[in-house]
């Protein structure tokens, strides 16, 4: 070990991971990535070679990342959740129960089983932080995608509790709500070239445009590096004031 604090970020090929390692590599930590595709050793060879710096874990699960994390790096300073999945179109009468299994498993269960094991790291060291990157679309609500909502929203609502819980061990944990961020996780290139539906979109955005994910990861970084340590349990909305 170098001494530098480790910063262990999930997802980091989808939703705001390439932004935020991208912004991550400029602190001085060490960051540790997890992907699904990182189970291959060549998949995680190409990663670090594209991201000089970051170091790619091979494991997949909540329980097995923060344990590598752990046995690698010997500490864990830092957790980003970044935690990406599908905003599926479903009315309520059409919906099907098993769709709302699978989000709120990806978007609540997942991430809240990450934090658990970050945090018993994290209660040994007396010091962490933890950081969800979720959604704003539950501050206001988006018609027929409840479920979508309902599942970041459980995400949303775990912020103030868990804060409370660990405050006493010196982790701030905090959440960043995004939404009309240009991703193709979101926004694939076919919805952004499409003039029509992009110009209904932009109405509803009082900035009146989408957001870059660089703008995300700026945030990302001031939380993660713990730069504002003296902020915990609040979700911060990045929808170009929408939310």
């Amino acid at each position: 070990m170098d001494g530098k604090e480790l910063l262990l970020i999930t997802h980091v090929r989808r939703f705001i991971g390439p932004a935020a390692v991208a912004r991550l590599l400029r602190e001085d930590m060490t960051i540790a990535c997890h992907d699904a595709s990182f189970a291959d050793a060549g998949a995680r060879a190409a990663f670090e070679a594209e991201w000089p710096g970051a170091v790619a874990l091979a494991a997949a699960t909540p329980e097995a990342i923060c344990g590598e994390a752990a046995a690698r790096f010997g500490r864990l300073d830092a957790l980003v959740s970044n935690d990406p999945y599908p905003a599926v179109r479903a009315p309520v009468d059409e919906a099907d129960p098993d769709e709302f299994r699978r989000a709120l498993e990806a978007l609540t269960l997942w991430p809240y089983t990450l934090i658990g094991k970050a945090a018993a790291i994290m209660k040994r060291q007396g010091r962490g932080r933890i950081l969800l990157i979720t959604s704003a679309a539950p501050l206001t609500g988006i018609a027929n995608y409840s479920i979508y909502a309902a599942a970041r929203g459980a995400a949303n609502a775990l912020v103030p509790s868990l804060s409370r819980e660990l405050a006493r061990w010196n982790i701030p944990v905090n959440a960043i709500a995004p939404n009309y961020i240009k991703n193709p996780e979101y926004f694939p290139p076919d919805l952004l070239a499409d003039a029509g539906a992009m110009g209904k979109m932009l109405k509803h955005i009082p900035l009146g445009r989408l957001g870059e994910p660089e703008e995300v990861a700026e945030l990302v970084a001031l939380f993660a590096s713990g730069r504002c340590g003296f902020v915990t349990g609040q979700v911060l909305p990045v929808a170009g004031g929408w939310a």
